[in-house]
C-alpha cells in the first residue's frame, strides 16, 4: 500500500514538472483569462465596406480622418468628390 501511495506522489510531481517544461504554467496557477480587445472597424466612405482600423488605409481631408480599405478606394474617392 505505502508502494501505491509513494507512487501516486511521484506520478503527480512528475506531471507537473512535465507540464511546467511543456506548456510553462504551473498546475496551481490558473490561466489568466485574457480579453480580447474588440478591433475597431472603420467604413470605407467610397466602397461602405468595414474594415480593421489598423490596416486601413488612413487620409486626412480638409481635417478630418478618413480611412479606406485600399489605395484605389481613395484614389476612386478623390476622383467622384472633383
Amino acid at each position: 500500500m505505502t508502494r501505491l501511495i509513494l507512487f501516486i506522489i511521484l506520478f503527480v510531481i512528475l506531471y507537473a514538472i512535465l507540464r511546467i517544461l511543456i506548456q510553462g504554467t504551473p498546475l496551481w496557477r490558473k490561466k489568466s483569462s485574457q480579453k480580447m480587445e474588440p478591433e475597431e472597424l472603420v467604413q470605407d466612405p467610397y466602397c461602405q465596406t468595414y474594415i480593421p482600423k489598423r490596416s486601413a488605409v488612413r487620409k486626412r481631408i480638409f481635417g478630418k480622418d478618413y480611412y479606406f480599405c485600399t489605395q484605389e478606394c481613395f484614389e476612386n474617392f478623390i476622383k467622384k468628390s472633383e
